[in-house]
This record gives structure tokens, C-alpha cells and sequence, in this order.
């Protein structure tokens, strides 16, 4: 039983260490790049690239930030912890394909290559065994 209480706050801290990896990323970016006067941030689909690079590593880095965490602190299944951020982290990334329409090169790039990859990336960047 103290082993199923541990695993769930690894998992919800990894995936707290994740969002916030995620925004502050996302922050970063706007404050780096930020828009054109009068261009709306909530329109994707006219965006130039340029505006792409943050949202995809906040996305991916929040992943993979994530992911290793739980792999590192996990004391059984550290794969499986790994891959459940990055299934976590997908659903989010789904949802806002609904909530922000963005182009579908972005979308296909963003599903495909920012979370599942980062949570395996995260679990073997962890040198953990998937102990069972």
C-alpha cells in the first residue's frame, strides 16, 4: 500500500514538474518572440513558423521534463510511469487541437513527435531499469 501512494504523488509531481516546464517555456517564448501588433495570439493558422518553435519544445521539453522525473523517483515500472506522461501529456495536446486551431503540419509534427517520443526519451535519459 505505501508503494502505490509513492508511485502516485511521483506520477502527480512528475506531471506538475511537466506543466510547469511547459508554461514557463511557453512564457519564455511569447517574451522572446513576441506577435506583430494586432495579430490575434488565438488564431494559429496565421502564424509564421516562427511562433511554432516554442509551443512544440513546451510541449515536448514539459514531456520529457516529466517523464524523467517519474522514471528517476518511480520504484517499479519507470517505463510504464514514463509512457503515462507522455499518454497524459498527449490527451492535452489533443485537446487543443480542438481549443486552438493551428495548421495541420503543426498538429501531425506536435501529436506525433512531442509526447509519446518524450516519454520514452525521458525513461531511457533516466538510466532506470523497468523494474517490476
Amino acid at each position: 500500500m505505501k508503494i502505490i501512494i509513492k508511485l502516485i504523488f511521483v506520477f502527480l509531481a512528475g506531471t506538475l514538474l511537466g506543466m510547469v516546464v511547459n508554461m514557463g517555456l511557453i512564457v519564455t517564448g511569447y517574451r522572446l518572440i513576441p506577435f506583430a501588433d494586432g495579430m490575434n495570439p488565438m488564431n494559429a493558422t496565421l502564424w509564421e513558423i516562427k511562433y511554432f518553435i516554442f509551443p512544440f519544445l513546451a510541449r515536448a521539453i514539459g514531456t520529457l521534463a516529466g517523464a524523467f522525473f517519474v522514471a528517476k523517483f518511480a520504484s517499479k515500472y519507470q517505463m510504464v510511469f514514463a509512457y503515462s506522461i507522455g499518454v497524459f501529456f498527449l490527451l492535452g495536446g489533443i485537446s487543443m487541437v480542438f481549443i486552438m486551431p493551428a495548421p495541420v503540419w503543426f498538429i501531425v509534427a506536435d501529436l506525433s513527435l512531442a509526447y509519446l517520443p518524450m516519454g520514452w526519451l525521458g525513461w531511457k535519459l533516466s538510466g532506470q531499469i523497468n523494474h517490476k
